[in-house]
């Protein structure tokens, strides 16, 4: 059996309205992907492959955690989520989010008019759907220990295929997914299994509570 284990990266800019502006670890990103490598160091067994998105936020999480990356991989990389905001607001008058509670409301409208093609965005929803699909088919395979970095909606992506979401659900798997979080599953000849969802444990002492963060 093989295993494949998602890491997000660690706090972008939060405050940011540009997806340039965006891509970025906060100092408190910095600190969470420093303690994930520690934990990993000290739980994880050696990886056979590091994988990382090409993104800023990307190279500075792997990097912060002590890894070098086998190969940085484009396709890894997020969605263009400030270009759909943009064209909701364009096309369909729809404000951009103000606050976690309107980020929670204004996602899965954003993913379902992607999804249907009446947004395009940087690029159309099949296109980051098969992008994601096609470097999963590569990299996860039996016998081998994949690390990969990424984002939240590369890792809501692959829930979606491999629990066979419906956009809604994919929208709602992305909301709560925290920085620095570690998502990890089994690759067997049958099938890509999810065994752990979400995890922080390197953030688990209560005076690390400040460190689990959504934005």
């Amino acid at each position: 059996m093989g295993e494949l284990i998602l890491i997000r990266h660690g706090q972008a800019n939060s405050s940011a309205t540009t997806e340039k502006d965006y891509d970025r670890l906060s100092d408190l990103g910095h600190n969470q992907a420093a303690l994930l490598g520690d934990w990993m160091r000290a739980y994880e067994d050696p990886f056979d492959l590091v994988l990382s998105g090409t993104m800023r936020r990307h190279r500075e999480t792997v990097a912060e955690m002590g890894y070098t990356p086998t190969k940085f991989d484009e396709r890894l990389n997020e969605m263009e989520y400030f270009a759909l905001v943009r064209d909701m607001q364009i096309q369909h008058n729809v404000a951009p989010p103000n606050g976690p509670e309107d980020f929670a409301i204004h996602m899965p409208q954003t993913l379902s008019a992607w999804e249907q093609a009446n947004i395009n965005g940087a690029e159309p929803f099949a296109t980051f759907e098969i992008r994601i699909q096609t470097a999963l088919a590569e990299t996860a395979k039996p016998g081998k220990r994949i690390l990969c970095v990424t984002s939240g909606g590369v890792i809501s992506m692959v829930m979606r295929m491999i629990l066979g979401l419906s956009t809604q659900q994919m929208a709602h798997i992305l909301l709560p997914i925290y920085n620095s979080s570690l998502h990890r599953f089994a690759v067997r000849p049958d099938g890509i299994f999810l065994t752990t969802f979400n995890a922080i444990p390197h953030l688990a002492p209560h005076t690390l509570a400040d460190h689990r963060t959504h934005l």
